[in-house]
């Protein structure tokens, strides 16, 4: 008989996937403001403190018709062009956030890498590799996941490469 899991009430997909892989993590829930101006990464900056390099945002975008999942900085911006190379495609544009947010299974500004309702090609900005811990949704706004950049790209089974400016 297989051994049932405990979650914490309201674990999102997202800490239940880093809950049972048994990947270290800390959870950083903060205030979301829905009348913020800053955008919902660099508001979860600065609502946890700590410094927007070290943030990232997952980005769907759509490589030469497959979805492709796109984690950069939220002080940056993602390069369509680098990122179509870095997924073996040609070209690359935003998908749709209301595909985003349908094939995710989350909603815009909490989309998570992690507990995704179906895996992607997941591409990483390799400027992840500068830190011990990166911070990511936790799936849903007010919410962030601190964790490992290696644990991330092995939970996602992403690679990296250059693809923010």
């Amino acid at each position: 008989m297989a051994k049932k899991t405990r979650h914490a009430a309201g674990a999102t997909p997202a800490v239940v996937a880093l809950e049972q892989a048994g990947v270290p993590h800390t959870l950083h829930p903060y205030d979301h403001d829905p009348a913020n101006d800053l955008g919902y990464g660099l508001e979860a900056a600065q609502a946890i403190g700590v410094d927007a390099r070290q943030v990232y945002k997952t980005l769907m975008a759509d490589v030469d018709g497959r979805l492709v999942v796109a984690i950069v900085p939220v002080d940056q911006k993602l390069d369509l062009k680098a990122l179509a190379k870095a997924a073996g495609g040609k070209k690359a544009a935003l998908a749709d956030p209301a595909l985003a947010q349908r094939v995710t299974g989350y909603v815009v500004g909490g989309i998570s890498p992690l507990g995704q309702k179906s895996r992607h090609v997941t591409v990483l900005d390799s400027s992840a590799e500068e830190f011990d811990v990166v911070y990511v949704s936790g799936g849903r706004r007010g919410l962030d996941v601190g964790l490992a950049p290696a644990d991330l790209l092995r939970l996602t089974d992403g690679t990296t490469a250059p693809i923010a400016r």
